[in-house]
């Protein structure tokens, strides 16, 4: 088969990731590769990729956007790790641009969300519709895989543009990576809406709607109605999807809980866990306490180097890290954390228990002094804040607020227990990555966390019915897995084995792809 991966994001070139999105871009097309699959995966080429030392421009077009000729590049650039079944193209405007590398979104004011990304990303996907429709790739397409809403809009094309009508007999799947951002814009009388980017589209309103808000198109809920399947990426995920939100409690459906109902009622929601890759041999050795705390340090000096005045984070990193490599004896337990520093991720640690503490504060009470947490990420400017303050007063937690692979694969090696406390999960990478490494996870109970983690087999699960209460739950759970890693060890050895052992195979997830998402209907299995 072959499959064409339309996606924002894509961690196979350098720069192209901001969050898990980009890992799937990257692994699961070599996992396809290795079943037999011809991938090709197009991406914005964000004004630098398509520059990339290897790029080749084969096919240069045209697409009518906004009512006037836009001239698109189309390139082949070379991917990372590389397969001769993969193939990686890039299509290039000024017009699709990103700020910085690993910045590719574009945080517009409250009062117009999603404009200039939906702008980039209506001509993205009319280019690629473009592309699709005029065959310039290697071999014949059966299936059309969308990820997330800044694809979304190729189905509109697809169904409503005579130009491409011809895509209507290539099968079309959409996966949710996050059904929280949408995209939801105008359907007239702004610069960032549809009748502005395809002028006469001839459009069915009750399709293409967002029926919270008159007059406003959902790309996300247009490819969830007319998708020929539409994938969440975990089962416990596409199972709460179902359910209407009750935030900050529970996130569910989002708003398109009924058009995710009407998909499962006739067989085309299908909940599949992403995977991960097992090599043979650990990424990154376990260090001595010494050495780790050396890398964590260069990388907060690193992240200084282009500032005119050190930022609080980096230099409260710096002084405790030098602290901790000063001290006499190693330390005790080393709890990580590797995420995006945002609401999503870490609400549960700045909300307060029945005791009136934060989750936070909670969970340090629960550590010696020898003990460490050490939070490595960034996002949100309030949530950096607090983790900054967080830092100042407690020596017993450290906040790396930035971003290295090196420093997470590190991290993942040397911790002694993952805290991940998402409110909501689809699915969950930092997960994996850390039991990958032996290292058991404490997570809530919801999505592709409640799919991997065991209570008590391969790690820790907390939950609750109100937000008082999960974040009471989460710091008993911790309380109790922090006992057994100090009084139990032949139990907690029991439980970092079958964290390692744990098996959330690609070449697993993507056998289900085949069968469930890209084959069509009533065709023999291979």
């Amino acid at each position: 088969m072959h499959i064409l991966m339309l996606a924002s994001e894509n961690d196979a070139l350098e720069g192209a990731k901001v969050g898990g999105l980009a890992d799937v871009v990257r692994d699961a097309p070599i996992a396809l590769a290795r079943q037999g699959c011809q991938v090709t995966v197009v991406t914005p080429a964000y004004n630098f990729l398509h520059t990339v030392p290897g790029a080749r421009g084969f096919h240069e077009f045209s697409v009518y956007f906004r009512g006037y000729p836009c001239y698109i590049n189309a390139y082949e650039v070379p991917g990372r790790p590389s397969h001769p079944d993969v193939t990686q193209l890039v299509l290039h405007h000024p017009d699709l641009w990103a700020t910085a590398p690993n910045q590719l979104y574009y945080h517009d004011s409250p009062e117009s969300p999603f404009a200039t990304d939906a702008n980039r990303f209506a001509l993205f996907c009319l280019a690629a519709a473009e592309l699709i429709r005029s065959r310039r790739y290697r071999g014949e397409i059966d299936c059309i895989h969308l990820h997330d809403w800044p694809a979304s809009l190729l189905m509109m094309l697809r169904e409503y543009h005579h130009w491409y009508h011809p895509l209507k007999e290539i099968r079309t799947v959409i996966t949710i990576h996050n059904l929280a951002m949408q995209g939801v814009r105008p359907l007239r009388g702004d610069d960032s809406s549809l009748e502005a980017w395809y002028p006469g589209l001839p459009y069915d309103w009750f399709a293409v709607s967002d029926r919270r808000w008159p007059g406003s198109i959902n790309p996300m809920a247009a490819a969830i109605r007319i998708a020929d399947k539409v994938h969440a990426v975990s089962p416990s995920y596409a199972a709460e999807i179902l359910q209407p939100n009750r935030t900050p409690v529970f996130y569910g459906g989002e708003g398109l809980e009924s058009d995710l109902a009407y998909a499962a009622g006739q067989g085309r929601l299908v909940g599949i866990l992403n995977g991960t890759d097992y090599p043979e041999e650990r990424l990154v050795p376990r260090v001595d306490p010494d050495e780790l705390f050396r890398a964590l340090r260069s990388a907060a000096v690193s992240w200084s180097g282009g500032e005119h005045a050190v930022p609080a984070p980096h230099f409260l990193a710096f002084a405790r890290l030098t602290e901790r490599m000063e001290w006499k004896t190693g330390p005790g337990l080393i709890l990580t954390s590797v995420t995006r520093v945002v609401e999503q991720k870490l609400l549960l640690l700045l909300s307060h228990g029945s005791n009136g503490r934060s989750g936070l504060e909670n969970l340090l009470a629960l550590l010696d002094e020898k003990d460490l947490y050490i939070l490595l990420g960034f996002g949100d400017y309030g949530y950096d804040r607090f983790f900054a303050r967080m830092s100042a007063a407690h020596s017993n937690f450290i906040f790396l607020n930035g971003y290295s692979t090196d420093v997470a694969r590190l991290l993942y090696a040397n911790g002694d227990l993952f805290i991940m406390p998402s409110s909501f999960e689809p699915c969950g990478i930092s997960q994996m990555l850390a039991m990958r490494d032996g290292q058991p996870c404490l997570v809530h109970r919801v999505g592709g966390l409640k799919d991997t983690v065991t209570d008590g087999e391969n790690g820790f699960a907390f939950g609750g019915d109100s937000l008082s209460d999960q974040v009471d739950d989460m710091v008993a759970v911790a309380e109790k897995a922090v006992h057994i890693a100090r009084n139990q060890p032949g139990r907690w050895e029991q439980i970092r084995r079958q964290a390692a052992a744990a098996r959330f195979s690609w070449d697993d997830s993507v056998r289900r792809y085949i069968d469930e998402l890209y084959r069509p209907p009533g065709q023999d299995q291979a």
